[in-house]
């Protein structure tokens, strides 16, 4: 008789854990906060923990009955013995399959509630974040903690929890049962115990660097994977005809992957093979010493069974055991990495007492009131756990915006030129509070942007970027973004307005058509055409345009400009320019540079004064007759 696979499989991925992680110290209170995570599911653990007891104390029982069947029953020449032994063994294993059914069902209900509880709030909780977090953080590291370090989290729980409840509670079974019908033997059997324990720490350290190194290998393969199949990168690779450089690299990588697997798998059979020789030295051990004894009269020959069948359930729990700091760390690390980013507060949110701005059709002012903005460093918004590369040391972060004041009136439409770089994209995130002024104020309809909620605040602006973005949905999903329930009606006049309705309609699924990863099935104007019939939909006081119209073809350029201007109409609207031609009528135009307004005024204005907006204006008209000439 050999110990039982289950067993020695279990040690096995016990010991394949990276035991590096019992050098890390916990945050204070981690303990504390993860217990409070599992007082929502008291009862089910309660019921869960009951079961893993019970179910480890009906397998302890089954020996002691085997040894009541053969000496009180088939030794003794007692019938009734064997039958109600017989019986009582079926039983139990009647009622450990139960015991596994309820065990598993509120194992799976407390798992599944605390991966969805921990994924919700994770989820939620970076959905607030401002802008420069995802700027800075690495998208694959962020996904992994809602992935792969929430289910490790949900571990502690369904899986190291009662994994320590049901080997402690079997090995104090065993270990009570086998000295109560044999000290002797169960000394014997104890000395054995280095042996079991010794090579299993030295070949679990061997695993646990193999599956680290395992790991680690998978996830550079699965990035290159992940960066090769974006579009982006599909694209690139066909551009540069790297089809088989490609290959060869992945092929690379896969291969040390293969071969990792394995060494690891051997590794695992290694550990396998020694558990399984040491538990059937063991047996034959207590069968030759047992049988001794037996034939001397000193032992009946159902206990001597019954310590074997015993022993096959004490080495198991032993090895685990030996390692359990090891599973209830990484457990506890994984929670403290959720934490991590759980922690991280959004520098955005809406402050104690904030009101919504009021409903209704109004049109909104927009006001800057001495403005001054810097964007925060990477300790005020990021974490270095989730970045690519490591962080330089923190610097005193350079002024972006200077002293900034100007007002839209209602209904106006103030326009942002000047160089790249100048500023005109942050004054615009300011508007929308992407960001938080350093000092300074914007007012939205006459209050302080951080007075008002967030809801409200964006309900009442609008935005179209430069690089519209589209979720790899229809058309249908991308333009009910902007308004949820809308109806078929409404998105064709929407589209109508922007410009794109005979477009959609000449695709074969209209409304349906799936648009693409990141809309690359459309072209540039037609994204930006949808954009704008998204911004009609949701029909706010306040448009804010961040050079809607770059980088479009003058075909594309005249279509998205025909779309603006119905969308600006009788609108509050702040637009940044790339071709100064499209806001010769806006009603204001703001030169911008190093921060600061250096000119303002209207089109004619501004070119009588010859100052900066002039010069812009004669060197982009100057390139476009080269243009022309060249043509």
């Amino acid at each position: 008789m050999s110990m039982g696979m289950g067993h020695a499989w279990r040690a096995s991925r016990s010991f394949s854990s990276d035991q590096s992680v019992t050098h890390k110290r916990l945050a204070r209170g981690t303990v504390r906060r993860v217990a409070g995570y599992g007082r929502a599911y008291r009862f089910q653990l309660a019921v869960f923990l009951g079961t893993t007891v019970a179910a480890a104390a009906s397998a302890a029982a089954v020996p002691l009955l085997l040894k009541v069947l053969i000496d009180d029953g088939v030794s003794a020449g007692d019938r009734a013995v064997v039958v109600w032994a017989a019986v009582a063994v079926a039983g139990l294993a009647v009622v450990d399959a139960a015991l596994g059914l309820l065990g598993r069902w509120m194992s799976a209900r407390v798992g599944e509630g605390l991966i969805f509880d921990l994924r919700r709030q994770v989820f939620d909780h970076v959905q607030r974040q401002p802008v420069a977090f995802f700027t800075r953080t690495q998208t694959g590291s962020l996904v992994s903690r809602l992935n792969s370090d929430v289910i490790g989290a949900q571990q502690a729980f369904t899986g190291t929890l009662s994994q320590v409840v049901s080997n402690v509670v079997t090995l104090v079974l065993a270990l009570g049962a086998m000295i109560v019908l044999s000290w002797q033997i169960t000394l014997i059997v104890l000395v054995l115990v280095p042996l079991f324990l010794l090579p299993a720490r030295f070949i679990g350290r061997k695993l646990a660097d193999i599956s680290r190194e395992a790991m680690q290998l998978n996830a550079a393969m699965s990035q290159t994977m992940t960066e090769r199949f974006n579009v982006s990168g599909a694209l690139l690779v066909k551009i540069f005809g790297r089809y088989q450089d490609e290959t060869a690299e992945f092929s690379g990588a896969a291969g040390r992957v293969r071969d990792i697997g394995i060494v690891q798998a051997l590794y695992a059979r290694y550990f396998f093979l020694g558990l399984t020789f040491l538990a059937s030295a063991a047996t034959a051990l207590v069968y030759g010493v047992g049988g001794w004894f037996a034939i001397s009269g000193t032992l009946e020959v159902g206990t001597l069974v019954a310590l074997a069948a015993l022993l096959t359930r004490l080495y198991g729990p032993l090895t685990a055991l030996s390692n359990v700091q090891v599973d209830i760390m990484t457990a506890l690390v994984s929670f403290e990495r959720v934490f991590e980013v759980l922690d991280l507060p959004p520098m955005v949110r809406d402050t104690p007492g904030a009101t919504p701005l009021p409903a209704g059709d109004e049109q909104l002012s927009v006001e800057f009131r001495d403005v001054e903005f810097a964007y925060p460093g990477a300790d005020d918004v990021s974490l270095a756990s989730l970045e690519a590369v490591a962080r330089p040391t923190p610097a005193a972060p350079e002024p972006v915006l200077n002293g900034v004041s100007f007002e839209v009136a209602p209904g106006q439409l103030v326009a942002l030129v000047g160089p790249s770089g100048a500023g005109k994209s942050t004054i615009t995130h300011l508007v929308s509070r992407l960001y938080d002024p350093t000092a300074g104020t914007v007012l939205v309809g006459g209050r302080d942007v951080r007075d008002v909620t967030l809801e409200s605040l964006h309900e009442a602006v609008g935005v179209v970027t430069q690089d519209a973005h589209m979720f790899h949905e229809t058309i249908r999903y991308n333009l009910a973004y902007a308004r949820q329930g809308a109806t078929d009606e409404e998105l064709w006049a929407a589209l109508e307005a922007a410009q794109i309705a005979p477009l959609v309609r000449s695709l074969p699924e209209g409304l349906d058509t799936v648009v693409g990863d990141r809309g690359y099935r459309l072209s540039g104007g037609e994204k930006q055409r949808l954009a704008i019939a998204r911004l009609l939909l949701k029909a706010p006081r306040v448009v804010v345009l961040d050079e809607a119209t770059a980088h479009l073809d003058s075909e594309s350029e005249v279509a998205v400009q025909r779309a603006l201007e119905i969308a600006l109409a009788g609108r509050t609207s702040l637009v940044i320019a790339h071709r100064l031609s499209t806001i010769r009528g806006a009603d204001q135009i703001l030169v911008v540079d190093g921060g600061r307004i250096v000119e303002r005024g209207t089109h004619a204005e501004l070119l009588a004064a010859g100052g900066h907006y002039a010069e812009l204006y004669r060197t982009q008209f100057a390139l476009q007759d080269v243009s022309t000439r060249t043509a």
